[in-house]
């Protein structure tokens, strides 16, 4: 059997929400239907069926022919005795299916469907001393055809026959099918479209611009462009994508050393998450060094800086290395200009520029 794991699936499903392009009527409907049952293989000896059963709907129509529908059916009880023990069996629950719709002359229409019923099935016993109760879950098919007949453009009465196989409990008690006979009604919202009146002459109307950008309103898909922007054929803003950067953070090192200290990964986490959460943003890792010392010496180390702290975003927080480069500046871009041990220790450095693409409207 299936689990109620489908079960859940069955009563969650979500139906597409869109109009019709032919008509004004929505694609929705709701109704109601009441009828009989007769249950086959059970209560056709030593019992009788109480053959009143009923169901509410919502639909969904895709298109003029087809549509989905779900709804919660009552197919009512059977009655029956069994080797001295009297059997009480209902049968309810909701139901998932498909529509097929024909329309004939004269608002008639004929319909089919096919679809799956999640059951509960309970059976009451009493074998004249002691009575109990015991139900089962589990998935029944069904299809069923109709004949329909549209009061007004909303309201359908339809004739229905419905056949549901394989309606049964875990303990072999109740093994059933059933035939299902009765009328529904159901009403679509919405309104039919208005037909549309011949004119009696074309009349040349001339063409207007209301919102001065060059493009006439009836071509116009945005009528509220600003007067200062640069618009496209349809008369809707041009953009560009304009880009910037931005310095977001830097950290120091120890004199003549490329090793990134352990109390500056928690920046590089941040910039590891900032980045994360921008994938379109780049990065620039600049090493620089202070002034003591040979240039070529720091130029080298710089880019042993950059290349230290590339190396942890890439490595350890798994930015895509397309996304992060390195370079060494040496000392031709000091944070502190001068010689005193503050300015050697600011200059000690990396620093982290990202470059960022912001969406911006052409003016004119």
């Amino acid at each position: 059997m299936m689990k109620n794991t489908l079960k859940i699936v069955l009563l969650t499903s979500m139906l597409p929400f869109a109009a019709s392009a032919s008509q004004e009527l929505t694609p929705w409907y709701v109704g109601a239907g009441l009828g009989v049952n007769n249950y086959e293989h059970v209560a056709t000896q030593n019992g009788s069926d109480d053959p009143f059963a009923w169901d509410i709907f919502a639909g969904y129509m895709f298109n003029d022919y087809f549509g989905a529908e779900i709804g919660f059916r009552d197919l009512g009880n059977a009655d029956w005795n069994n080797a001295g023990i009297s059997n009480d069996a209902d049968v309810k629950g909701s139901t998932l299916g498909l529509v097929g719709l024909w329309p004939l002359a004269n608002r008639w229409s004929l319909s089919a469907e096919a679809g799956v019923m999640y059951y509960t099935l309970e059976n009451s016993q009493n074998n004249g001393l002691t009575s109990s109760k015991y139900s089962t879950d589990d998935f029944a098919p069904y299809f069923g055809a109709g004949v329909g007949y549209n009061f007004t453009d909303n309201l359908k009465l339809q004739a229905k026959y419905r056949r549901y196989e394989n309606l049964n409990d875990d303990y072999n008690i109740v093994e059933a099918d059933s035939n299902y006979w009765g009328l529904e009604l159901s009403y679509r919202f919405g309104n039919a479209a208005a037909p549309v009146a011949a004119a009696a002459a074309v009349v040349a109307a001339t063409p207007v611009d209301s919102d001065n950008d060059g493009v006439y309103d009836d071509k116009d898909q945005c009528p509220a462009t600003p007067a200062t922007h640069k618009v496209d054929a349809v008369g809707c803003t041009i953009y560009e994508n304009v880009k910037s950067k931005e310095d977001v953070g830097s950290i120091q090192f120890a004199n003549d050393s490329a090793v990134v200290k352990n109390v500056y990964y928690k920046d590089i986490e941040r910039l590891a998450n900032y980045m994360n959460k921008n994938p379109e943003f780049t990065v620039e890792i600049a090493g620089h060094a202070s002034n003591v010392g040979k240039p070529d010496y720091n130029m080298e180390l710089s880019e042993k800086r950059a290349n230290a702290v590339a190396k942890i975003l890439v490595d350890k927080y798994g930015i895509s290395q397309s996304r992060v480069t390195s370079r060494g500046y040496g000392v031709t871009q000091p944070l502190v200009a001068g010689d005193s041990k503050e300015a050697h220790a600011a200059n000690r450095r990396i620093e982290a520029i990202v470059t960022t693409t912001t969406k911006q409207p052409v003016l004119k």
